[in-house]
This record gives structure tokens, C-alpha cells and sequence, in this order.
């Protein structure tokens, strides 16, 4: 059976590609062999190129001139769409920029099958805006037709964590009623299910699916958090002016999130750093803080702060560098202080969980099994938190980059065989 059409998972962190063939791997490689391609665009002033995915990044690390954009699917649904950056001095509309990308994606997905796509089932999550219906429909209709710009003429969305749901239905043995924690770089989705083997060929599942319930915090939320927490104070937040009033906090807060960082290497916040800097008590901070933007290190160090939390899965602490800051200089960071910056996150993202019960009139005690999705779902205290609410669930362990977009590739053979 030859199946025409892809799923693409566009993420806030990585995307996939998603090509159900019977009898082999579903995942297409996307960069040197690789099935998923960080979702990162670096326009290298250099060489006047563009790169994509990981040769982006080690472009961008070895030092050439250029404008490094991440976390590029943040932008939807906020009112930066419809508005534009300047690249080597030339405007550049955010919408293009999504473009390129998923260009790229697609051109890639189709060297890598020997074919074209024309038909494709796009992830979503089940919010991109939180608590603002108009702007999440927005937010689809954009990406829609940017996807259909991009070349593919049926596109077809579905929400992410069922589409994990489907990877994880292809492979169980009886009846579930299961609950996708899918943790994103940029949303927290959830959905409640009846999973069945007798169910997995059927196109219709809505009687199926109890309820689904996302909250916009994600692993790019993780590492802000973790960054104002522990790094931030290093270059001088929180720290006292001559009028006992702190250094304005926007500047911090724009460097510890990735699709702002650009916005602190303007010459306004360079001309207003140079009066708080007059004013400023801690000036030894401040001073690195002036490193950093005159060197435009913001998304180096976003990458370090990335690079502590997920070895903070696996440790009780760990070192982060800040050597392109000041020489010689580098800053522990344990897991107690990871966990203390996050924790109301958790919280809501508990609340949302919670809420999602009530929606399904669902006890939380008849849940068979949790199934982790999601590159930031690994985080221990998350899980610790979540397999709390519900004590009779197994938790499973998906393919943390994969399963969304294996999923949707099982969904784009049935919606368009």
C-alpha cells in the first residue's frame, strides 16, 4: 500500500515528518540521518545563507555574523505575526520566516521518501493561545496556509497528543483508558482516551475521546524559569539602583526566552542600559550583562541554560558554563533550585490535568496508564507530580520526538489512504 500523504510535526523545539509504510520506519531522516530537525533558522550575514536545524546552531556557535530565530512556532497566534524583524539590515516579515522553515521541512521530507507530498496532517496543540478562541483559530488558519504556500494542497490538522495516542494504540493488546501527557517546548497538551487494538483502523474517534486540555507552558517556559533563577542574578537582576529600586527586569526577562532574546541588542536598551548602569550598585554584574549583548551571546547562553536542565534529569547538579560572558566563569546549578523555579508551573499544569477530569466526569483512579510524550517530559519532578493524581495508572514512555509525528503520519494514511 502506498500512502500519499505525510504528518508533520512542526514543534516549538524539533519537527519530524511522519511517512506510514507498512513494515518500516515511520520517521523520515531529516538532517544527516537524523529524524528530527530542531525548528531553528540562522541567517548567516556572512556567507548570505540561510541554515536550518543543527547546521543552524553550529554556525551560529562557531561565531559567523548572522541573526539566529528559535522557537519560531511561539510566534503564532501572538501579535507578532503580522509583524516584522530586520535581518543584515533587511526587513523580514515573521511570517516568511515560518515559511522558510517549513519549506525546508517539506523539500526535506520529500528528499528523504523519493517523492512529493501534497496531502498532510499537521500537528496542533490543543491550544496555541491559551483562553482566547479568536487567536488559537487565528493561529491554525496562519499555519494552514503557510503549509499550503509551502506546497501541500490538503492540509488537515489534529491535535497533538492524540495524534501520540495513535502511536501508542498501534501497539497495545487490549483496552485502555489512557491519559497523553504531552510536554512540548512551547505547550503542555493533554487528552483523555479509550484506546483499543479493535479501534485502531477506525477514521471517526470521537466517542472515543473523553476530553482534551492544554495549558501554554512548555520546555522553552522550563528553561526561562531555570535562567531567571539561577543565571539572570549573574548578569545583575534583582540587583539594587542608588534608589533601592531593582534593575529593570525586561531586559532579563527578554534574554531568558527564546523568541525575545534579538529584542535586548537594540540600540534603545543599549542607550537605556548606559543610564541604569550610572545608577547601578552591583556594576561588576551589569558589566557582564554588557558582555553579553555587545557580543550578542544571548541565545549561546539560552543554549548552556537549555543544556543544564535536561542534565539535571540525570543529576543532582551540574555546571553551567558562562565562559563567552567572562572568562573563567561558570555557575553550579543543582536540581533543588530547577525544581524550586518551576514548581508554579507544575502547578498549573496540575490544575489543567485536573480540570480535564472533571471535563471527562472521570474518576482519576480508572485511568489504566499515562503515556509521556514530548522532549520536556522527562523532567523527574513533572512526572513525580502527575503519576501523583492518578495512583492506579502504569507510566509508559514514548519516543519523546517521535511519537506525535508517527502519529500523524498513521492519521495521514487513514484521512487520505
Amino acid at each position: 500500500m502506498t500512502v500519499k500523504a505525510c504528518g508533520v510535526d512542526f514543534g516549538t523545539s524539533n519537527s519530524t515528518v511522519g511517512w506510514w509504510r507498512p513494515g518500516q520506519g515511520t520517521l523520515l531522516a531529516l538532517e544527516d540521518g537524523k529524524t528530527t530537525l530542531p525548528s531553528v533558522v540562522f541567517f548567516n550575514a556572512d556567507e548570505d545563507s540561510v541554515a536550518f536545524g543543527r547546521s543552524a546552531l553550529t554556525e551560529y556557535l562557531e561565531g559567523y555574523e548572522g541573526r539566529l530565530m528559535r522557537s519560531l512556532k511561539s510566534i503564532l497566534g501572538t501579535g507578532l505575526m503580522n509583524g516584522q524583524t530586520e535581518v543584515d539590515g533587511r526587513p523580514l516579515r515573521f511570517l516568511d520566516l515560518l515559511s522558510y522553515f517549513i519549506n525546508s521541512l517539506k523539500q526535506r521530507a520529500e528528499t528523504s521518501a523519493g517523492r512529493g507530498f501534497s496531502q498532510a496532517v499537521f500537528g496542533r496543540p490543543v491550544f496555541f493561545v491559551d483562553d482566547d478562541p479568536l487567536a488559537d483559530k487565528l493561529a491554525e488558519d496562519t499555519l494552514g496556509d503557510i503549509a499550503r504556500r509551502a506546497g501541500f494542497a490538503e492540509v488537515a490538522f489534529q491535535y497533538e497528543p492524540i495524534a501520540a495516542a495513535f502511536d501508542y494504540e498501534s501497539r497495545i493488546a487490549r483496552e485502555e483508558m489512557v491519559l497523553i501527557v504531552d510536554i512540548g517546548g512551547g505547550t503542555s497538551d493533554f487528552s483523555l482516551l479509550r484506546l483499543s487494538p479493535d479501534r485502531v483502523t477506525r477514521i471517526e474517534r470521537l466517542d472515543d475521546i473523553l476530553a482534551n486540555g492544554g495549558v501554554h507552558i512548555g520546555g522553552t517556559d522550563f528553561d526561562k524559569q531555570l535562567s531567571l533563577k539561577a543565571v539572570m542574578p549573574e548578569l545583575g537582576y534583582r540587583t539594587r539602583l542608588r534608589n533601592n529600586a531593582e534593575v529593570p527586569s525586561s531586559y532579563y526577562f527578554n534574554l531568558a526566552t527564546w523568541h525575545t532574546i534579538n529584542f535586548a541588542y537594540s540600540r534603545k536598551v543599549w542607550s537605556e542600559l548606559q543610564g541604569v548602569y550610572a545608577d547601578a550598585l552591583a556594576r561588576d554584574k551589569l558589566d557582564r550583562l554588557f558582555n553579553l549583548i555587545s557580543k550578542r551571546a544571548g541565545h549561546w547562553l539560552a543554549i548552556q541554560v537549555e543544556t543544564a536542565k535536561i542534565a539535571l534529569s540525570d543529576s543532582d547538579s551540574t555546571m553551567l558554563s558562562m565562559q563567552e560572558i567572562e572568562h573563567g566563569l561558570q555557575h553550579q546549578v543543582s536540581r533543588e533550585a530547577f525544581h524550586e523555579s518551576i514548581d508554579q508551573l507544575l502547578g498549573s499544569i496540575e490544575g489543567t490535568i485536573g480540570r480535564l477530569l472533571q471535563d471527562a466526569q472521570l474518576q482519576a483512579d480508572k485511568v489504566d496508564t499515562i503515556f509521556f510524550t514530548g522532549g520536556s517530559s522527562g523532567v523527574p519532578l513533572l512526572r513525580q507530580r502527575v503519576a501523583a493524581m492518578f495512583p492506579n495508572a502504569r507510566a509508559v514512555e514514548g519516543d519523546r520526538y517521535g511519537s506525535i509525528g508517527s502519529g500523524l503520519a498513521l492519521d495521514a494514511a487513514r484521512r487520505f489512504g
